[in-house]
């Protein structure tokens, strides 16, 4: 076989070579016996008759199977900065190529390669050859088993091993040799065309037998390294030649100053095909894989990887020239399209709004005749509420009950704990304490288990409260209640959104109250009236128990509160409302009408519960002295006459103005004041006087016309003095009948102006400093239904008592003992009249701790019953909770009852101790008001005792027509 590689242009003598070789081979074939079954056969006879065949068929190529298109690799393009260019690179001469294709076809088609093969193709591409000539298959294909693993084209080792080596060597040593030799280096080929990537990278580090190197771009042709790859590769060397050219051309186009070429790996990439895939201009985009063949391919890789390296190399002028170009043709084409596009976007808008403009005028027109609908349906069950309501309260009904805050949405996302805020009215749930009421409560918050079980225990307790017996079995009114929390709290769970407008968004929970009062007398009572609680009645079509959302928003403000106590005729402090603009202020005029005032306070007009609320205190006036001694000279009744009020006037006008800015204090530091929604207010604040009293009265509009107090009570004030937190029940700072007539005119005030439903009341009391007479004002209105009111009705469930306002007394009948009779007889009233005793309760709306989140409830109760704080049953007195939520457990309500005021207060004020050192370390107190309500409530009991103190030393003194105002002197010293 060397001859034939040394005449490469005598094709005869190579014919004449390769003939002998294959004649050679069939000898050593001939000599090779096959046993099968105990039978010997004759390979000579049936190869003869088997090569007549194979010459006389006409021998095709089988066709090749289109390969399964695989995603391309990574483009030539795609690497950063590159254009590849056509460069010369030596190349095969035109013998060289002619002689491996010629090969190549002599190896592929030759009739007696056909023969040879046969073994080593898959059963699909095999020619099939007559059925006389399978036998004699057989018999070759188990011969020749180790020759299956040769693959075509046939490696250039496997022709030498056909060659005569030496005629001395007899036959047998030839065979062996030549079995020996084709199988190993077919297992060669074989394991490098079947080697995964992994396999192949790992082989990189592995010396290569054949390497290439390229210097520059380019492979010397003299080079020993390249001469001796090109000879072992001869046989297919046109396609080893332009897998180089791609890999040189990528080189050139880089700078790439060296790279090693694995030859066996580049023979094995080109032998699978990898590296025929090619563009449409002829270049292969193969860039992974050419790069796959190099020993230094990280090297090379990280080089063409950096910035700007495809501009170093050939023509890289030319590249980055046409790249700038192209970045900023397609810049100038991307303007000029926008531009072109930006008409046709204003057309299609302008086509648009006409369409959008009406959907949404239809979806206003749609919405606001929906909100009508509602309206209508509300004044049509209103009327028919009204003119059936004494049948209502004495028939079986349900009350359901939505404690639905509907604040504006300023409003409501400036309130911390919004949702905590709207559930501190579980108290609601004691309306069950009527055996003709049902009650379904809609929570504003999650509950869990603790909650529900708590609140089921404490309703169950009507049976033991009313036999004083606590080991009595639990009452089944604790079943005529049910608590719903709408769906949509999850979805909605951080927008501070109403509880009316939750349940609007939750059908399913609907569903379930509909389902619950279908067929039944119900009505609904909700919190502060919004547009969506009048949405939740008509859903329900349920009567509303509430205010017109419109009037409610106008009267619910400090200056509407004020237009309605002028209406009623009642006393209010001096003052000045409905104030837009900073000119209708006029404080210095104010001051100098009323010289007596020594505080002035300022309101937000829209906002409640002690928000937005400041104080200024006028001896801080330069001119207070002498406009005091100027007021003190006319006197009260001749200074609205005198002309010295114009020179105070002008001495306030100059000082005014520097006045607020340093001496304003607001009440809440979380609020501020806005002079468009400000509403200038006053109250008296004298020196000489330490009386002042503010209290709360639960007035009750019925549909039917009637006006009903359901609650009165003496506040407790928060750290500011503005702020009530809590209240004492019943109230001692005003004579009840008195009390009685300002509710009275207050309630047919709001009748007058459609006002229906709970609404609450602010009054403050004081003594005045000239005569000592009693002065009662009205200073704030509230429509809704009130925290005191929940907590009154919590009071009355747990002491089975009445509160009669009109007399300002708080009865408990004592406990029903009947031994003979049975549980059941015993729940029956008697005829018998039982005897009555009084009781005074303390009550907190909303106790704030951020350490009570850190103790679980069970742990809470069972830290108050160690500490002897509970509720006896029996003497119907102690300590009672209002739990509000299950997962924050920041707040609470408590309330206290005892026989008397003072006991009490006593109660409060030890368990807010207690409670708050059992919570509390001395490095982390938490934030709280345990400690202000404390101090408050000390200085309460401390008024308290000091009052019964002179109240019996003026019994012995003073006449009996005195005696009237020492019992009802106030008992508070804080201001509002």
């Amino acid at each position: 076989m060397s001859n034939v590689l040394k005449n490469k242009d005598d094709v005869g003598h190579i014919l004449v070579q390769v003939q002998d070789d294959l004649r050679q081979l069939k000898n050593n074939l001939v000599r090779l016996t096959v046993q099968e079954n105990g039978e010997v056969l004759d390979i000579q006879s049936h190869a003869d008759d088997y090569l007549k065949t194979i010459i006389n068929q006409f021998l095709t190529l089988p066709c090749i199977e289109e390969p399964e298109k695989k995603p391309a690799p990574l483009p030539y393009e795609t690497i950063p900065n590159t254009r590849p260019l056509r460069c010369q690179i030596p190349g095969p001469s035109p013998g060289e190529k002619h002689k491996s294709a010629f090969i190549m076809r002599l190896v592929v088609t030759g009739p007696a390669l056909g023969s040879f093969t046969a073994a080593g193709l898959p059963k699909h591409l095999h020619p099939k050859p007559p059925p006389e000539c399978r036998d004699i298959n057989a018999g070759l294909l188990a011969s020749a088993a180790d020759l299956s693993s040769v693959q075509t084209p046939v490696q250039p080792k496997a022709v030498h091993v056909l060659q005569r080596e030496d005629s001395g060597q007899n036959e047998s040593e030839k065979a062996s040799k030549l079995k020996m030799d084709v199988s190993r280096d077919g297992m060669a080929l074989g394991r490098s065309a079947t080697e995964s990537p992994a396999s192949r990278t790992s082989n990189m580090t592995v010396i290569s037998k054949y390497p290439v190197t390229i210097v520059e771009g380019q492979i010397g042709p003299d080079d020993p390294d390249y001469c001796r790859f090109k000879k072992q590769y001869c046989l297919y060397w046109g396609a080893m030649v332009e897998a180089l050219d791609q890999l040189q051309r990528m080189l050139l186009d880089f700078a790439v100053p060296l790279a090693r070429v694995c030859g066996e790996q580049l023979a094995a990439c080109v032998q699978r095909g990898e590296l025929d895939w090619r563009d449409g201009r002829g270049r292969c985009t193969h860039v992974e894989k050419l790069l796959s063949v190099l020993e230094n391919r990280d090297e090379v890789w990280d080089l063409m990887c950096q910035p700007g390296q495809r501009y170093k190399g050939i023509e890289g002028h030319q590249a980055a020239a046409v790249c700038i170009q192209t970045c900023w043709r397609r810049y100038s084409a991307r303007t000029a399209y926008l531009l072109q596009l930006r008409p046709k976007w204003a057309a299609r808008i302008i086509a648009m709004s006409p369409l959008k403009h009406a959907k949404l005028g239809h979806l206003k027109n749609s919405l606001q005749a929906s909100r009508l609908c509602q309206l209508e349906n509300y004044r049509i069950r209103a009327e028919s509420l009204a003119a059936n309501w004494k049948h209502i309260i004495s028939a079986k009904r349900t009350i359901i009950h939505v404690p639905s805050l509907g604040y504006s949405q300023h409003q409501r996302l400036s309130l911390r704990g919004f949702d905590v805020l709207q559930n501190t009215q579980m108290g609601r749930l004691c309306d069950i304490r009527d055996e003709n009421v049902k009650v379904i409560y809609v929570s504003p918050v999650h509950l869990g288990e603790d909650v529900l079980q708590y609140y089921t225990c404490l309703l169950g307790l009507q049976t033991a409260i009313e036999l004083g017996d606590a080991s009595a079995p639990e009452s089944h009114c604790a079943k005529r209640f049910t608590i719903f929390m709408p769906e949509a709290l999850e979805n909605f769970s951080t927008r501070n959104m109403c509880l009316a407008l939750l349940l609007k968004y939750s059908p399913r929970t609907l569903q379930r109250i509909k389902n619950l009062i279908q067929r039944k007398q119900a009505y609904m009572i909700g919190g502060v009236t919004h547009i969506d609680d009048l949405a939740v009645a008509d859903e329900l079509e349920v009567p509303l128990m509430g205010t017109e959302p419109a009037v409610a928003q106008l009267y619910s403000t400090k200056s509407g509160g004020r237009r309605i106590f002028s209406s009623a005729g009642v006393d209010m402090p001096p003052g000045k409302w409905d104030i837009y603009t900073l000119e209708q202020v006029s404080l210095a005029r104010l001051m100098t009408e009323h010289m007596e005032v020594q505080r002035w306070l300022f309101k937000i007009d829209s906002e409640v519960g002690g928000r937005g609320m400041a104080y200024c205190d006028v001896c801080h006036l330069k001119c207070h002295p002498w406009a005091q001694q100027e007021f003190s000279r006319h006197g009260p009744e001749q200074w609205r006459t005198s002309q010295s009020q114009e020179s105070v006037m002008i001495m306030f006008l100059e000082e005014v103005s520097h006045l607020l800015p340093s001496y304003a204090h607001p009440a809440n530091m979380s609020c501020y004041i806005f002079l468009d929604t400000l509403s200038l207010l006053s109250i008296s604040f004298h020196r000489w006087s330490d009386s002042v009293t503010c209290l709360t009265v639960d007035l009750l509009v019925e549909p039917g016309g009637d006006v009903r107090m359901l609650s009165c009570g003496d506040q407790l004030r928060g750290p500011s003095g503005l702020e009530g937190v809590g209240c004492t029940v019943p109230q001692t700072s005003i004579c009840p009948d008195v009390l009685h007539s300002i509710c009275t005119c207050v309630g047919q005030a709001c009748q007058q102006r459609y006002i229906m439903g709970h609404i609450s009341l602010d009054l403050v009391t004081f003594l005045h400093p000239s005569n000592l007479e009693q002065q009662v004002w009205a200073i704030d209105l509230d429509l809704g239904y009130s925290n005191q009111l929940a907590m009154t009705q919590l009071m009355l469930t747990m002491t089975r008592g009445t509160l009669d306002c009109r007399t300002s007394k708080l009865e408990v009948p004592s406990p029903v003992r009947d031994v003979k009779s049975s549980l059941r007889n015993a729940r029956v009233k008697t005829k018998a009249q039982t005897s009555v005793t009084n009781r005074f309760a303390v009550m907190c709306t909303r106790l704030l701790h951020t350490n009570l989140s850190l103790v679980y409830y069970s742990t809470f109760f069972l830290m108050c019953k160690a500490q002897g704080i509970g509720y006896d049953v029996k003497a119907r007195q102690g300590t009672v909770f209002a739990l509000h939520d299950s997962r924050d457990r920041r707040s609470l309500g408590m309330l206290t009852i005892s026989e008397d005021l003072q006991g009490a207060l006593l109660t409060f004020a030890r368990n807010l101790s207690i409670i708050h050192q059992e919570i509390s370390a001395p490095n982390m107190q938490g934030t709280n008001n345990f400690r202000d309500l404390i101090k408050d409530t000390e200085k309460v009991l401390g008024m308290t005792i000091q009052n019964q103190t002179t109240s019996q030393e003026e019994k012995e003194i003073t006449a009996p027509e005195s005696k009237q105002l020492s019992s009802h002197k106030p008992h508070r010293s804080t201001p509002n």
